[in-house]
């Protein structure tokens, strides 16, 4: 096949669709540690602040703030798809 056509719609559904299948996995640990935790992340940071230091708690505290900041950035980068204006494609 020489020639492929896609549109701007496609080009931008399909990087969503990536970010996408990255943002699943994020959610379904953030799912497993609320429910491990039984409380929101919220809550778990103020608790883990306002206790003495357990270290169990607070590998769990690192890992669920990391998933969290990179569930945001995932979702960042599909609003900043959607308000891309002009795509090209390169070599």
């Amino acid at each position: 096949m020489d020639k492929l056509s896609v549109n701007k719609k496609e080009i931008k559904e399909y990087h969503k669709l990536i970010i996408i299948s990255e943002l699943a996995p994020l959610k379904e640990h953030i799912k497993m540690i609320e429910l491990k935790k039984g409380c929101s992340f919220q809550e778990f940071e103020k608790r883990i602040k306002s206790t003495s230091e357990i270290f169990s708690e607070w590998d769990d505290y690192i890992e669920w703030k990391a998933y969290r900041t990179k569930l945001e950035e995932l979702e960042n980068r599909i609003e900043e798809i959607e308000k891309v204006h002009h795509v090209e494609v390169t070599d």
